[in-house]
């Protein structure tokens, strides 16, 4: 899937990654989604790192320095609390946009 197609979606699908799994740098949540999505998603580094800058000054992410698995100095990221808000908000909406279209997919 094109990562256009991911503009929508990609806050969600970063905030979901780091709800189960936190905390990961920015590679490692790339990796996650494709994982997760059987390599239907991939997240490009041109989109990932701008949506993660977007939300830490929203305050829904915190970002540290950690050690990545090869021993680099990366930066870690991890869901705030209202993080947690509003991804539990995000989901929320996610959940009933998707029913409506699969309903109309249905119909027409």
């Amino acid at each position: 899937m094109a990562t256009d197609n991911l503009q929508g979606s990609l806050n969600l699908l970063v905030m979901k990654v780091l709800s189960r799994r936190a905390p990961m740098h920015g590679y490692a949540i790339m990796s996650a989604i494709q994982q997760a999505s059987d390599d239907a998603l991939r997240v490009e580094q041109g989109s990932l790192y701008p949506a993660l800058h977007r939300m830490e000054e929203a305050g829904w992410i915190a970002a540290d320095w950690m050690e990545s698995e090869t021993g680099k100095r990366v930066r870690g990221y991890t869901l705030t609390n209202d993080g947690r808000k509003e991804l539990e908000a995000v989901e929320k909406r996610w959940v009933n946009v998707t029913s409506a279209v699969n309903r109309v997919l249905r119909v027409v």
